[in-house]
């Protein structure tokens, strides 16, 4: 085993997920670049550093995800921080306009195979990969979980009428981060008293292909929470939802 603390980014060869994964890399991490595709990885690893690698991850694959997690006890020995960063926004072809999107997720007409195959991913694929790394995360001093959620999830926000984005909660995407704030906070009351933290992070609206680069914020910007989570001490949090202002409504 490593001396080095070791982190996992999934999703993690673009966008948010890259950045997170140079951020960690910065504060003294080992990182494992989490990709689909094992080339983009791998290409994305070498501009994170030189103790970046890339590592095949398909979430939505149980066989991916048990060899991910094989070849990080075989290579590495150890996982200390859990980022759950990959996420789809739609089922529809890259560069889809964000207008399209959201028409298409209305609940009177979204299709059933799209709701499924999204929460295939940020749900589902949450739960598996968590599920697989836990071995490792357990024997970790101190692990840390942070799932990348969104405030598009929160109930208490999009259900004021005052709140200016509350037309476009539809049923596709932001049931997937409600969902997703639910295991969040399930999986941090299972494992309260092991020492693990799990928390959940909102990286506002920001320019990715998630969004076909319709947001506001930049990947720096946007990584920040994610991190700060990521690097909590003893006295930190455990089942929260945060941004960088601080706690958010589920």
């Amino acid at each position: 085993m490593q001396d080095k603390p070791v982190a996992l980014v999934t999703g993690a060869n673009k966008g948010i997920g890259l950045q997170i994964a140079k951020d960690l890399a910065a504060h003294g991490f080992t990182v494992l670049v989490g990709s689909r595709n094992l080339e983009h990885g791998e290409m994305a690893a070498k501009s994170v550093g030189a103790d970046a690698r890339g590592l095949q991850l398909d979430v939505t694959n149980p066989a991916s995800i048990a060899a991910a997690a094989d070849r990080i006890r075989n290579e590495l020995g150890r996982l200390d921080v859990l980022v759950n960063n990959a996420g789809i926004s739609h089922a529809g072809k890259p560069g889809t306009p964000l207008e399209e999107i959201a028409n298409s997720g209305r609940p009177s007409g979204a299709s059933l195979d799209e709701v499924r195959a999204v929460f295939e991913t940020n749900v589902f694929g949450v739960i598996a990969v968590t599920q697989a790394m836990l071995p490792l995360l357990r024997e970790a001093p101190a692990a840390r979980i942070v799932n990348v959620s969104s405030s598009a999830g929160s109930l208490t926000i999009n259900s004021d009428p005052n709140f200016p984005h509350r037309s476009v909660f539809g049923a596709v995407y932001s049931p997937t981060k409600t969902a997703l704030n639910a295991i969040t906070l399930a999986f941090a009351i299972e494992l309260e008293s092991t020492g693990i933290k799990v928390n959940a992070a909102c990286p506002g609206f920001t320019a990715t292909d998630l969004n076909s680069f319709a947001g506001t914020r930049t990947v720096q910007e946007a990584a920040r929470e994610p991190v700060r989570l990521a690097l909590l001490d003893e006295n930190g949090p455990t089942g929260m939802f945060s941004n960088e202002d601080g706690p958010l409504p589920w």
